[in-house]
C-alpha cells in the first residue's frame, strides 16, 4: 500500500493544487489528510471543493472546530473567521462537522490530528524552549495511550518528521501542505519553521523490508498564496507563507 499522506492544508488551495499534482505522478493508492485544512485567510471554499474532487480520507483538527464551534463573540472578534464562514457557505460547515476525530485506516495504520487523546497536543515535539525538539520515547509512547498500531500517521505541528519507537511503531509527521511555519502562545509561546516555502506532504509505502517513508517538498506560486492572505490584513500569515520563518 502507498499513502500519500496530508495534513494542516489550512485553506491554501494553491499549495493543495500542486501536491495533488505531485501525488499523481507518484501514483498513490490513497489520499489521507489529518485536519486543520478549511482555517486560513486564502480560499477555504475553493480547497473543500478541491478536496471534493478527488475523494481524500479526512479527519477533523483543531481549527476545523474552532471553525463551526466559536461564539458569536469570537466570530465578531476575528475578521479571518468572519472572512472564512462566508465564503464557505454551509455544505463546508455540515461536512467538517461529520468528520471522525481519528481514523483506524487498516489493522497497521492509524490516523490522527494531534495525538490519538486530543487535537491540541503535539506528539512527536515539546516546545517549552521557544522552539520544537523531539520529544523522549517514554513521552511519545505515554502520549499514544496504548494505540499500538504499526504505522501511526499525525499532524499539527507542521513539522516533517518520522520518528521509529522502541516499540518498532512508526509514527510520521507529513509536515503542512498550506502554512510552512507560525508561531502561537499556547502551551508556551513558540515558533514552528521549515525555512521554506514549499508545500510538505510525504508519501507511506509498505514494501519488503518493512515502510517507506518519502517527505517531499513541493514548490508552488506562495507569493499567490501571501497575496490572498495580506488581502485579508494577515501580514503575518503572507510572511510564513513566503519564508517558511516565525514573525
Amino acid at each position: 500500500m502507498k499513502i500519500a499522506a496530508l495534513a494542516d492544508i489550512h485553506s491554501n488551495v494553491y499549495a493543495l493544487e500542486a501536491v495533488i499534482d505531485d501525488v499523481r505522478k507518484r501514483s498513490a493508492d490513497l489520499m489521507v489528510n489529518l485536519g486543520d485544512t478549511l482555517y486560513g485567510p486564502i480560499a477555504p471554499r475553493a480547497t473543500y471543493d478541491k478536496l471534493m474532487d478527488h475523494g481524500v480520507v479526512t479527519i477533523s483538527g483543531n481549527q476545523d472546530r474552532l471553525i463551526y464551534e466559536a461564539t458569536p463573540h469570537e466570530i465578531e472578534s476575528n475578521p479571518t473567521l468572519q472572512f472564512i464562514l462566508e465564503d464557505l457557505g454551509q455544505e463546508p460547515l455540515a461536512w467538517m462537522k461529520s468528520l471522525p476525530f481519528d481514523c483506524q485506516l487498516t489493522d497497521e495504520i492509524y490516523l490522527c490530528h494531534g495525538t490519538p487523546a486530543c487535537d491540541l497536543a503535539y506528539l512527536l515535539e515539546n516546545v517549552e524552549s521557544g522552539y520544537p525538539r523531539v520529544r523522549d520515547d517514554a513521552e511519545i509512547l505515554e502520549l499514544l495511550n496504548g494505540q499500538a498500531s504499526k504505522v501511526i500517521i499525525c499532524g499539527h505541528t507542521h513539522m516533517p518528521r518520522t520518528v521509529e519507537l522502541s516499540t518498532g511503531q512508526l509514527v510520521v509527521n507529513p509536515g503542512s501542505v498550506g502554512l510552512p511555519a507560525y508561531t502561537d502562545e499556547d502551551p508556551v509561546p513558540h515558533s514552528m519553521e521549515n525555512f521554506s516555502p514549499h508545500a510538505s506532504y510525504a508519501m507511506v509505502e509498505q514494501v519488503e523490508a518493512g515502510w517507506m517513508v518519502a517527505h517531499i517538498k513541493v514548490a508552488y506560486d506562495h507569493h499567490r498564496s501571501a497575496r490572498d492572505a495580506a488581502r485579508l490584513g494577515r501580514s503575518d500569515w503572507a510572511h510564513f507563507l513566503t519564508t517558511g520563518k516565525g514573525v
